[in-house]
C-alpha cells in the first residue's frame, strides 16, 4: 500500500494544532460526506482518507507515533517493545544483527530476526462518527470505513453525543499471531432540530395565540416521532410547562422505553391591532 501524507490529506503540515486538525477535519468530512454526494466514488474515496488521516492526527498518541515512524506508525508500540526485549537477549550484536532486526519489524525476513516467538497485541484504532439527532432516535446498521476496510456496525437508538462505544478486534492486527486491537467509536450527534435533548428527554418551546392562552382550546403539537392534539386550558400563563411522558427520546439499550417531553409555553402578544381592537382592550382593562 502507497504511503498516505495525512498532514497533507487534510491540507495542514506538521506545525497543525489540536485545533488547526480539528477544524480541517469536520470542514472536510461535510464536504465528502456520502450523504451530500450520492452514488459519486471519487468523494466517497475522499471521505475515506479524510477519516483515516482524522484517526492519526486527531489523537495525540498517534500523531506522536506517526510524526516519528511514518508509514510504520500503527507498529511502534510492538517494534520498541521488541527492540527492549531484543536489546535485551542480544548483547553485543552489531549494528548489522540490530538493521536486519528493524527490517523484519516493518516487513522482512522473519527467519533472519531474533524473538520473533513474542506475540504483540495490534493497535487500538479511534474514529469519530458524525450522524444528526433523527439518526440515533431509532436503532439501525451503519457502514464505516476504517483502514480502507468496511466495517458493518449496529448503533443502538439513544446514544448520546460525545459517547464511546468499543468494537473488540477491530483495530490493529496483531504481530506473531497476538490478538488484534480494538475499535473505538467516538460519536458526534448534531442537532438541527426544535428540540433540544438533556439525555431521554426533550424539551420544546410552544407559541400560544394570546386570545387561546386566556379562552382556552386546542393545539397540535409537532413530537419527535408524529404529531399530538393538546387540550390548552383557559388562563394559561405564559412560561407554563407541560409534561409529555413517553415522548422523548429512546432510553440506550432500553428496548421501547423512551423519556419525556416538556412544554414551554410562550404567550403571543398581538401586533398590528386594529382601532376596533385597541378599543375592546381597552373596554376589557376597565372591567379589570
Amino acid at each position: 500500500m502507497a504511503f498516505k501524507d495525512f498532514y497533507s490529506i487534510l491540507g495542514l503540515t506538521k506545525s497543525a494544532t489540536e485545533k488547526d486538525i480539528k477544524k480541517a477535519y469536520r470542514k472536510l468530512a461535510r464536504k465528502y460526506h456520502p450523504d451530500l454526494n450520492p452514488n459519486n466514488k471519487a468523494a466517497e474515496k475522499k471521505f475515506k482518507e479524510v477519516n483515516d488521516a482524522n484517526q492519526v492526527l486527531g489523537n495525540a498518541e498517534n500523531r506522536k507515533k506517526y510524526d516519528q515512524y511514518g508509514e510504520h506508525w500503527e507498529n511502534a508500540e510492538q517494534y520498541e517493545k521488541a527492540k527492549q526485549q531484543y536489546q535485551y537477549s542480544s548483547q553485543g550484536k552489531s549494528q548489522e544483527d540490530y538493521s536486519d532486526f528493524f527490517e523484519h519489524m516493518f516487513g522482512g525476513d522473519a527467519s533472519r530476526a531474533q524473538g520473533q516467538h513474542i506475540k504483540f497485541r495490534g493497535q487500538d484504532y479511534n474514529a469519530e462518527l458524525q450522524l444528526s439527532l433523527k439518526d440515533v432516535y431509532k436503532t439501525h446498521k451503519r457502514t464505516l470505513t476504517v483502514n480502507n476496510k468496511n466495517i458493518r456496525i449496529t448503533i443502538p437508538a439513544g446514544i448520546e453525543n460525545g459517547q464511546i462505544i468499543k468494537i473488540k478486534s477491530y483495530g490493529g492486527k496483531g504481530i506473531n499471531n497476538g490478538p488484534n486491537g480494538d475499535l473505538y467509536i467516538r460519536f458526534s450527534i448534531i442537532n438541527q432540530s426544535q428540540f433540544k435533548r438533556d439525555k431521554n428527554n426533550l424539551h420544546l418551546n410552544v407559541t400560544l395565540p394570546l386570545y387561546k392562552a386566556i379562552l382556552g382550546g386546542s393545539e397540535t403539537v409537532t413530537t419527535f416521532d408524529g404529531k399530538v392534539k393538546l387540550t390548552i386550558k383557559p388562563e394559561t400563563q405564559n412560561g407554563t410547562k407541560v409534561k409529555l411522558k413517553g415522548k422523548g427520546f429512546p432510553k440506550y439499550k432500553k428496548e421501547g422505553e423512551f423519556g419525556d417531553l416538556y412544554l414551554t409555553y410562550t404567550i403571543k402578544i398581538p401586533s398590528n391591532l386594529t382601532e376596533k381592537e385597541k378599543n375592546l382592550f381597552k373596554e376589557l382593562e376597565k372591567l379589570r
